[in-house]
């Protein structure tokens, strides 16, 4: 569980600059934020033992990866007791093409983002792995066609 903790100005350029770029040094940082590095270093440490930092991750290309096409999906299912929604969600998080899963408030139940190939691993997706599942009830898919602002 995470730590409540009050974030101040120089916290919050702390996270900016390492949303920015998470690989800066302390001393870069430091330099950046108006400190010298030692209560730099401090601060993240702390913003990290409290769980305000959850990670650190690196941004690949989906391209490089063969995974240039991506879907956003809406999917209604028809069952909504506990046992249906928790085996939906085990499976659908273990496919590989998943990259993003989330249960909706209202409708639709989930929203799930999948990257692949091309149309054809995506329709591959979709009849051999999403729409098979015995709760499915209804997908919707969204194509992307200009990608505006992605991340936190």
């Amino acid at each position: 569980m995470r730590n409540e903790m009050k974030l101040d100005a120089t916290d919050r350029d702390i996270l900016f600059h390492l949303r920015q770029d998470g690989r800066l040094t302390n001393v870069e940082l430091a330099q950046r934020v108006g400190l010298t590095p030692p209560p730099c270093l401090r601060r993240v440490k702390r913003l990290e033992e409290a769980g305000v930092i959850a990670g650190y991750r690196a941004v690949v290309d989906p391209e490089a990866l063969g995974r240039g096409l991506e879907v956003l999906i809406d999917v209604e299912v028809s069952a909504h007791d506990r046992t249906t929604f928790l085996e939906f969600e085990d499976t659908v998080a273990a496919f590989d093409e998943v990259i993003e899963f989330r249960r909706m408030y209202g409708r639709p139940d989930y929203f799930v983002r999948v990257a692949v190939a091309d149309h054809a691993a995506y329709e591959s997706f979709l009849t051999e792995k999403l729409s098979g599942l015995p709760c499915v009830l209804r997908i919707d898919s969204h194509l992307t066609m200009k990608t505006i602002k992605s991340g936190a």
